[in-house]
């Protein structure tokens, strides 16, 4: 017969972790953390990120070139929709280099679409699979594949429309799975004092991978056709998904390189996060969880805000100072470098809190109002300065910039409540944050298509709501303690 009572400790003055005996009278003593592997595992993870979302992103910018005809876009499902493409003869320099499609609005606009519902859905089970089998693997094999679809998307658009959304599609599915795979590492190889700097440097990754993409497609495009766009971050992805097999372990453990005294900090830190891969999931208990549902809805409100950003900043800047798509690109692309910048720096102001002897749940709902209240604010006051380039460009900038302070919130704050069970539920969280990377466009489309002017407003009006009214569940039930339903548990035969 079996019974579920609560592990104890293996002796009183020592435990096992990761397989590793330490000792738990003495208090971890910590490593330089720029000189140490958990920060270099963290800039890998920084640069896998980079490399996931350039590659979702590029058709963005390149379907400025690679369609005839792009004056009559819609506003919705593109971030470089709406922008002049033929103000310096940017679209026919291209158009010399590369083959153009006659596919309307509405293709185009399931052509973006078609890879979002693959990221949507396989987030959580990507942290789920990289919980049984390791992030290594599931991350690794995510980033070849996404790679190699990326290369072969200008031949599938060549061989039919058809092709080019399968392949979309699939890409999808496999940049999901790379996204929701990656937060298994944190399970084991971030201290607890650390997770908000480590988690942050990891995620920024998709912020420069943004900005890069923005910066620079539009130029290779013109230089050397919109084919190679993909050709270049393909080839890029291919090259560093060797080197994560060759560089990436999934613990400290098994780490041939090392330093024994930070394997040693590393594990004593986590003492406490025993884990049992053969425990079940406690499903009833986290669908009844305030804490938990109030994490995944601030984070998929905080998510309207962010794509937001990504779909419409060019839009924006093109509808009101009707500037070329070099210009554009580079607008578009500043408020993304300094999101960046500041994603990492609030990793380390959180960390910083906390070792001020701030309460853990103070930390995390004050960054997350930080990233949450200022950027929508800021983004409702746009049609109001407007007539102002300088005031304009500079609220976008602030506000994009200052969003990603939710990396080191409400996005790690599974790793708060329950340990065990962060790479799924992180994973989960943001597909279904992942989802308004499906609405905004539809419901900017809605509003755009009635009133320009008028419709900017209203779009601003209903993320600043949205956002906040996230905000607002997180700050009242949002928590840090770990819940009843994610602590150890073992099986006593009786």
């Amino acid at each position: 017969m079996a019974t579920e009572t609560e592990l104890k400790p293996v002796s009183e003055q020592s435990e096992f972790v990761l397989g590793m005996q330490v000792d738990k009278k003495t208090p971890p003593r910590k490593v330089l953390s720029l000189c140490s592997m958990r920060f270099g595992i963290a800039f890998m993870v920084h640069f896998s990120n980079f490399t996931l979302i350039a590659q979702n992103s590029i058709i963005s910018i390149t379907m400025v070139a690679m369609v005839n005809s792009t004056d009559n876009q819609p506003h919705l499902n593109s971030s470089t929709e709406g922008l002049p493409t033929n103000l310096n003869g940017d679209q026919h320099e291209a158009s010399v280099k590369a083959p153009v499609y006659n596919w309307s609005p509405q293709t185009q606009g399931i052509i973006f679409s078609s890879v979002q519902y693959g990221m949507m859905l396989m987030q959580g089970p990507g942290g789920f699979l990289a919980g049984k089998i390791g992030t290594k693997k599931v991350v690794g094999i995510a980033l070849l594949v996404s790679s190699l679809l990326t290369l072969f998307i200008p031949l599938a658009a060549s061989l039919g429309l058809a092709l080019l959304l399968a392949t979309r599609v699939i890409q999808g599915l496999t940049q999901g799975t790379g996204y929701g795979g990656q937060f298994a590492l944190w399970q084991k190889w971030a201290p607890p004092n650390e997770r908000s700097r480590l988690c942050s440097i990891a995620l920024s990754g998709m912020v420069l991978g943004t900005f890069t993409v923005l910066l620079v497609g539009g130029i290779i495009s013109e230089a050397l056709g919109w084919p190679f766009v993909f050709y270049i971050f393909g080839g890029i992805g291919c090259v560093y998904s060797l080197i994560w097999f060759i560089l990436i372990y999934d613990d400290p453990v098994s780490h041939p390189w090392i330093s024994g005294s930070e394997r040693e900090y590393i594990l004593s830190s986590l003492h406490q996060q025993v884990s049992s891969e053969d425990q079940p999931l406690p499903i009833k208990a986290m669908l009844k969880s305030l804490p938990l549902w109030s994490m995944c809805f601030c984070t998929m409100t905080h998510q309207w805000l962010v794509n937001t950003f990504i779909i419409y900043t060019p839009t924006y800047i093109s509808s009101v100072f009707n500037v070329n798509i070099r210009d554009n690109g580079f607008l578009s692309s500043l408020p993304f470098f300094v999101a960046w910048v500041v994603g990492i720096l609030g990793g380390l102001l959180a960390d910083f809190l906390l070792s001020k002897n701030f309460r853990l749940i103070i930390v995390r709902k004050i960054i997350t109002t930080l990233g949450t209240l200022p950027p929508a604010a800021l983004i409702v006051a746009l049609p109001y300065v407007q007539s102002s380039y300088i005031t304009t460009i500079a609220f976008l900038t602030l506000s994009c910039g200052i969003s990603p302070l939710c990396q080191s919130g409400v996005y790690i704050n599974a790793l708060d409540i329950a340990p065990r069970y962060a790479s799924l539920l992180m994973g989960t969280s943001r597909g279904l944050a992942h989802s308004s990377a499906v609405l905004v466009p539809i419901v900017g489309g809605f509003f755009l298509s009635q009133d320009s002017e008028f419709g900017w407003r209203n779009l601003f009006f209903l993320l600043f709501a949205i956002s906040q009214f996230g905000l607002i569940i997180f700050l009242i039930f949002g928590r840090t303690n770990i819940q009843e339903w994610a602590k150890e548990r073992t099986l006593t035969r009786l």
